[in-house]
């Protein structure tokens, strides 16, 4: 084994020599981490409510859940998901199907990383740590060869010619149990935890997924691993949506992987480079996430005005906070279609409809574009 400061050599068994390098060009990332830090100090200091933080959050880990597992070929809706993570469905069967078992299963694992005690001294990755990660995300599913929160023993494949090229990781157990070890030492050495949290995250997914440690779930456990890891620093809501990044941009997320693999002076700036994108992607959908949350309890408290004012009447004012929920445009006919507008307006005559809606378009709170209705967001600025 030889290390410097940006790099430790090992050499394996039978699988040749492995690299663990942080060596990237600073010159090319340093407008990259600006924007990144700009943006995420915007994040952090918009006031928001407790209440609202959190149903954010759970919305992100849901949407971060479906998008790690199709990552991985899990074919099920996000409307799907959403009914499995919130044990709504009638489904009596739901924990039979392995798709299903998959997203409960990430459900548990995004538990667990959320919730291990925040170490002020710098977090320590252990051993004990990812194998429990990959046997909540594997457990109770039959993936060949796999054994749930244990290495694997024999030859596995990853990538493909058109993402770049077909990677064989480490072969045998002895040299995969030789390079975690390892990789435990140098993400948990004193340089590593003194990088950037983002570099430090994204080259603990990039290199488990390297190892590739596992039969089955590697993807899923580097990428938890990195939440895990921007967790521990405090940051908020990136660490659950980078998982929606890398599924939306799922070529560029194998081809990053191969670009960095192949670079032969282990230079990880592509890698690098794809993650710090998916950090400023992230932090402005958030961004305008939580803007849209804060519009909308905004106008339902102008709302409340109004009809304190007798501006608006009980049945508009329902109207207009049902109407905060529906994304689309609709026509006068397709109200007693729309969940939650068709109720209040059951047994209400066409012509008192045509009424409401022309009073509440001519006060600026709905608009309507070629015979359809929306709700009108920016009427507050």
């Amino acid at each position: 084994m030889s290390d410097n400061n940006d790099e430790v050599k090992i050499l394996t068994y039978k699988s040749g020599q492995f690299v663990f390098s942080a060596k990237h060009r600073k010159d090319e990332l340093s407008a990259l981490f600006i924007q990144s830090k700009v943006l995420y100090a915007m994040i952090a200091g918009i006031p928001i409510l407790p209440s609202l933080a959190t149903k954010i959050e759970e919305d992100l880990i849901r949407k971060s859940i479906f998008s790690t597992a199709a990552i991985e070929g899990n074919s099920l809706s996000e409307e799907r998901v959403k009914e499995i993570l919130s044990n709504v469905s009638t489904d009596k069967n739901i924990t039979k199907n392995k798709k299903e078992v998959e997203i409960s299963n990430l459900k548990q694992a995004y538990s667990y990383v959320q919730n291990l005690p925040i170490q002020k001294d710098g977090f320590i990755l252990t051993e004990e740590i990812v194998n429990k990660i990959h046997l909540l995300v594997t457990q109770n599913i039959d993936y060949n060869g796999n054994l749930p929160g244990k290495y694997r023993n024999h030859l596995v494949k990853v990538n493909d010619a058109e993402h770049g090229g077909v990677d064989v990781p480490p072969k045998i157990y002895e040299d995969i149990k030789m390079l975690m070890d390892e990789f435990f030492k140098w993400i948990n050495n004193s340089n590593m935890k003194r990088a950037d949290p983002i570099i430090r995250a994204a080259l603990g997914h990039y290199y488990l997924a390297r190892i590739h440690p596992f039969a089955d779930g590697n993807g899923r456990t580097a990428r938890l691993v990195e939440a895990l890891l921007l967790f521990q620093t405090g940051i908020k809501y990136v660490p659950v949506m980078l998982s929606n990044y890398y599924y939306y941009h799922i070529d560029d997320y194998f081809r990053a992987f191969a670009s960095s693999i192949k670079n032969k002076e282990n230079d990880v700036t592509d890698f690098l480079t794809f993650v710090l994108n998916g950090h400023i992607e992230s932090q402005n959908a958030i961004k305008d996430k939580i803007f849209n949350y804060i519009r909308k309890f905004t106008l339902r408290e102008y709302y409340r005005y109004l009809r304190k004012d007798n501006k608006i009447s009980q049945r508009e004012l329902d109207f207009l906070n049902s109407l905060l929920d529906v994304p689309k445009k609709f026509a006068l006919n397709e109200i007693n279609e729309i969940s939650g507008l068709n109720i209040i307006y059951r047994n209400v005559g066409e012509r008192t409809l045509r009424r409401d809606l022309d009073k509440m378009h001519s006060m600026k709170l709905i608009l309507k574009e070629e015979n359809k209705y929306s709700i009108n967001l920016h009427l507050l600025g």
